[in-house]
């Protein structure tokens, strides 16, 4: 078909591109046409990791091909799972359209979901009330509670025992590596449920009633819930004393600290958010020192 113009032979090739509504804009006609969904003007989504836009009423998510060096099988069958399972469970996720791929230049695997009215979390928290801040608190944690529940294995994903998961603490001492693998191993995180994984400011939409979207799963896991609050806690909410009111309730301090603590240590983005935290955590000894800072972290924030 010779939809796509431009080549793509490694990972740099594909971040050159994956933003250009000019290199995309044929591909993006041939699957609405082939979808039998209405084609209109192309806008630019926040980037991440896809081709992602917006067609009208529509996302079209368009995934990386394997010439890109990242094969992407595992984040697009995690993200369709994900997608599927909330729109049964009416969690309020975008409707998926469709799905397929297209044989053209490279092989484009791509979905179509509904495009939602709003503005992310990030840019609405600037203007937030106190108030605001803990209602958004409250329906985050009713939204996070329908989600995080028992689901069948759909990806391969071992969050505890994947060693390629512990590369974000590389540069840390020995005996704290030793230690944190040793912990890991005896310690009990909990039931392993459905998370969402990356709930971030980008990937949280308020409509303008204040209805919450979550978007992009593919970081969805099996683990325990604390995976998923801690990153709320720390990433989402930057320790916001309103916004853990309203997610929270009333929680102590020692409560949040373990909770953070154990939940960041089994994160895949842990090492990297304690890092924002902490300085010089590489220099940090062992578990102990850790949470003793973390506790000195949300006692101060």
């Amino acid at each position: 078909m010779n939809l796509f113009k431009k080549e793509i032979n490694n990972w740099d090739d594909w971040g050159n591109i994956y933003q250009s509504i000019a290199d995309f804009s044929l591909l993006i006609e041939y699957i609405l046409k082939k979808e039998k969904l209405h084609f209109s003007e192309i806008e630019h989504l926040t980037p991440g990791t896809n081709a992602v836009f917006r067609v009208g009423d529509y996302v079209i998510k368009i995934f990386a091909p394997n010439e890109s060096g990242i094969d992407q099988t595992l984040d697009l069958k995690t993200e369709l799972y994900a997608v599927k399972r909330c729109n049964t469970l009416g969690i309020s996720v975008p409707k998926l359209i469709a799905e397929g791929t297209v044989e053209d230049k490279y092989c484009f695997a791509y979905m179509v979901t509904e495009y939602i009215n709003g503005i992310e979390f990030t840019k609405a928290e600037e203007t937030m009330t106190d108030i605001e801040k803990i209602n958004f608190g409250q329906k985050l944690r009713e939204l996070t509670d329908l989600m995080n529940t028992p689901c069948e294995h759909f990806n391969d994903i071992d969050v505890i025992n994947d060693k390629g998961r512990y590369r974000r603490w590389d540069s840390c001492t020995e005996n704290f590596k030793c230690e944190r693998i040793a912990y890991l191993k005896s310690h009990d995180f909990g039931e392993n449920l459905f998370v969402h994984g990356d709930l971030c400011g980008d990937n949280i939409i308020i409509t303008p009633k204040g209805d919450l979207f979550v978007i992009d799963f593919a970081d969805a896991v099996l683990a325990p819930k604390i995976y998923e609050q801690s990153l709320v806690a720390m990433e989402l909410f930057k320790l916001d004393a309103k916004l853990l009111q309203g997610y929270f309730g009333n929680y102590s301090t020692e409560e949040l600290t373990d909770l953070c603590f154990n939940g960041l240590l089994i994160h895949d983005f842990g090492g990297d958010i304690v890092k924002n935290y902490i300085d010089n955590v590489c220099e940090i000894n062992n578990l102990s020192k850790l949470k003793d800072m973390l506790g000195h972290v949300i006692i101060h924030s």
